[in-house]
């Protein structure tokens, strides 16, 4: 039976717009996984890894108006967003290739011996080294940032790593241009093009997680696919790690003081974040406690005005469109729930944008109303109005755990029942705002990307310098002569690298 085309599609219209590739077999696969084992190797010089993340990134920006286009053209996210995306994608290659450069991720320890101890201590020297060949699973919308040349792939290359990229079907040219750049990057800096390669279909996908020779997964995507990849790395006869974004609510808690000093403010914010990329952001906050009575009827009419003026907007592709209609209508229809502007359907190709709002104290135990504390991807969020710090609290008490947790307070709210909310909402995320929104997530050393099921699969963070984490193992020589000792832990320390020598930095 011939492979399925794979086509490029405008998400503008529906229509396709090119084939680019078809889907890989498990044949192919196979060989892809094992052509990327092979050269392993090759990844050993961290100066060669450090120039191959830079010239990847001096490529893809002289790449950068066509890697736009294409991806445009296959997501409608619009050039300026894009332009943004690509600077970001970029930064974070270089930000990995200083963090090579740098050599504190190896995390070395040197204990020397000591008899004195009880029980007596040998000579031990602890290091990280790569895992091996890493599956990234590309998202849909982040066709840069969080694809073939994002975050997973730049901190697994950057660990020592060959990566195989599964393609989102949401923007396989894309997907093929970066793979094309980052290839080229790698033959110009001398290492085998084969440290990264990409394959296309849902198949291709199962099968990468199954392989044996893949030693770790990235994924950013829905639920119900991470989890099933999830499944199966752990089903394998040797599981392998898997650091799955799934999916977050973000829940966004406004005091009544905050409203009452700037609800106007936090009216109009909210709007813009909650409607930012078409409220495709895992960070949208889509959920918000806001007070009931005259305080809050401010910020949600602030909220009204903002939102009823955002134009309607085009989704990924027609089947996240059809997602979002069913979620808001199922959403809509429950009792006591009401839209002050209703999401839905903008046109043929687009998507409204709008909110909901229900009494808190409907989402304080089980029920019918549960839906509204699961995600809805697309320009909606829920407004749950409470009467008192305790519905708060319960409603907080049964939320899932997301990425972020944002809390609006007033100027001089520091203490008191700020400090009790703050303190019920962090062990629900990995990251923690005071007034301000998700969306719009900095690369910094300090960043965690990542949060508690089902925002995340691992403790790690897929952002920032410490994602290479993900994809390195510590290991530890006892009593070995020095020649024998690999460069980085040798006594004489000729790379010069950072690290802890008897408990002590050196």
């Amino acid at each position: 039976m011939a492979a399925a085309p794979v086509w490029s599609v405008d998400p503008r219209t529906g229509n396709p717009r090119e084939q680019v590739a078809v889907e890989a077999t498990a044949e192919e696969v196979d060989q892809a996984v094992r052509a990327a084992h092979a050269v392993r190797a090759s990844l050993a010089d961290r100066t060669v890894r450090a120039a191959f993340l830079r010239t990847a990134a001096d490529l893809l920006t002289e790449a950068g108006e066509h890697v736009i286009e294409a991806a445009d053209a296959e997501t409608a996210l619009g050039p300026a967003r894009l332009t943004g995306e690509l600077a970001r994608t970029t930064a974070q290659l270089r930000a990995f290739a200083e963090v090579v450069d740098e050599g504190a991720y190896l995390d070395i320890h040197i204990d020397h011996e000591d008899a004195t101890r009880t029980p007596p201590w040998p000579d031990l020297r602890r290091y990280k080294i790569p895992l091996g060949v890493v599956a990234v699973y590309a998202a849909s919308n982040f066709p840069l940032a969080f694809s073939v040349p994002g975050g997973d792939t730049a901190s697994a290359l950057a660990a020592g790593c060959p990566v195989v990229v599964k393609a989102h079907p949401d923007h396989p040219a894309t997907s093929e241009l970066c793979a094309s750049v980052l290839r080229r990057a790698a033959a110009q800096v001398g290492l085998p093009e084969d440290v990264l390669i990409l394959v296309h279909g849902f198949d291709a996908g199962v099968e990468l997680v199954r392989h044996p020779l893949v030693s770790a997964a990235g994924f950013t995507g829905s639920v119900r696919g991470g989890r099933a990849l999830f499944d199966a790395a752990a089903a394998r006869p040797v599981p392998i790690p898997f650091h799955g974004e799934l999916g977050s609510l973000n829940p966004v808690v406004v005091t009544e003081a905050a409203a009452a000093e700037r609800g106007e403010q936090i009216g109009a914010g909210l709007a813009g974040s909650m409607t930012m990329g078409e409220g495709q952001f895992c960070t949208k906050p889509g959920f918000v406690l806001a007070p009931a009575g005259e305080t809050g009827d401010r910020l949600l009419k602030a909220l009204t005005e903002a939102v009823s003026d955002t134009e309607a907007g085009v989704l990924l592709d027609h089947r996240m469109r059809d997602a979002f209609l069913a979620g808001v209508r199922e959403r809509a229809e429950l009792p006591d729930v009401d839209a002050p502007v209703t999401p839905g359907a903008g046109g043929e190709h687009t998507v409204a944008a709008g909110f909901l709002t229900v009494p808190a104290h409907l989402l304080t135990t089980e029920g019918p109303h549960d839906a509204l504390l699961e995600e809805c991807f697309g320009p909606v969020t829920v407004v749950a109005r409470y009467t008192s710090e305790d519905e708060i609290t319960a409603v907080l008490a049964r939320l899932p755990g997301n990425l972020t947790a944002t809390l609006q307070i007033a100027t001089e709210e520091e203490g008191g029942s700020a400090a009790t909310v703050l303190a019920a909402l962090t062990p629900l995320a990995g990251r923690v705002l005071v007034n301000g929104w998700p969306t719009g997530v900095a690369v910094a050393p300090a960043q965690h990307h990542g949060g508690p099921y089902p925002a995340t699969t691992s403790t790690s963070t897929s952002v920032g310098a410490t994602a290479i984490e993900r994809w390195l193992r510590p290991v530890s020589y006892q009593t070995t002569p020095e020649a024998l000792l690999p460069p980085e832990l040798r006594e004489d320390n000729p790379q010069g690298l950072p690290r802890r020598v008897d408990g002590r930095r050196a």
